[in-house]
């Protein structure tokens, strides 16, 4: 089955500061990279590293194609991007100190863009029983959600970032709802993990639910069936795709018929990986590599 991915493509501008820059100060960086990122981007390089077929369904600055590129070197279906010549590209500027924590302000531009006509023509090429794929940086997400079930598509959801919003859509149209502890504390109310699970099923009964709690692991509820996984104990450099990473692999996984407790695993050994490397989608590991992991443990 295809996902199609209704995501995010960012441009992360890194910048390497001594400390977080002062108002009123000018501050010399020791280094700069512009990054392919984005939950969405890096969600759907996820899934084609992991050998899903995955359609990307978002919208870039004209100026920025290169970036087009990378996903489609990746494996990604680029054919529902749309460039626009009038908005810039969504972006990120990121301050990252030595002691590797970052302030982050993020513009959506682009991806704030995604007309209504385009999420019909992505639509109009599922077939019944595929995925969609959303997160929470991109435009018109209820109007995906509605339309998607009404072709009766499989949808999955990670409201990242959790906004009061989320709360206003449809979820018990979900497939799948993908948070992790934060997530579901906003969304829930709660702040006990057994809590945040019982408020969990019981507003969203029909829902599977992935509950990341980073390296504590992650459950999988489906009903009143529980699965739980613990995460890897690696060392870890940089965490930014690492839920991205997870989300992709497990989906694929998921959809490749895997018992459920066998694609956590995979899934926690693919974000295992990601955090043990700089970066958010060049940071994304093969399938060999992920293989090899295992099979090392």
């Amino acid at each position: 089955m295809a996902v199609f991915n209704f995501g995010s493509i960012n441009i992360d501008h890194v910048y390497s500061v001594p400390h977080f820059v002062q108002p009123g100060e000018t501050l010399s960086s020791s280094s700069y990279q512009s990054i392919l990122g984005g939950k969405g981007a890096n969600q759907s390089v996820a899934l084609a590293k992991a050998g899903n077929q995955v359609f990307h369904v978002g919208a870039i600055g004209a100026s920025d194609s290169s970036f087009i590129i990378q996903m489609k070197d990746a494996g990604v279906d680029c054919d529902f991007i749309r460039e626009l010549s009038d908005v810039a590209s969504g972006h990120a500027i990121i301050q990252v100190t030595p002691d590797a924590e970052n302030s982050i302000i993020l513009f959506g531009g682009a991806n704030q863009a995604i007309s209504n006509d385009h999420i019909a023509s992505a639509l109009a090429a599922a077939k019944p029983h595929d995925w969609v794929l959303l997160q929470n940086e991109t435009n018109d997400i209820d109007t995906v959600i509605q339309e998607a079930h009404k072709r009766n598509l499989n949808i999955a959801f990670n409201p990242a970032p959790m906004t009061d919003s989320v709360k206003q859509l449809a979820l018990d149209k979900l497939t799948l709802l993908v948070v992790n502890e934060v997530e579901a504390e906003q969304l829930t109310g709660k702040s006990d993990v057994e809590a945040i699970k019982l408020s969990l099923k019981s507003d969203y009964p029909k829902t599977k639910i992935l509950l990341t709690l980073g390296k504590a692991g992650v459950w999988f509820i489906e009903g009143n069936t529980e699965e739980f996984c613990p995460a890897f104990n690696v060392k870890a450099i940089d965490t930014t795709a690492a839920g991205d990473t997870f989300i992709g692999f497990f989906l694929a996984a998921y959809q490749s018929n895997m018992a459920v407790l066998e694609a956590l695993k995979y899934a926690c050994a693919a974000s295992a990986l990601a955090v043990m490397k700089a970066g958010a989608a060049p940071s994304i590991p093969s399938v060999d590599e992920v293989t090899a992991f295992l099979q090392a443990q």
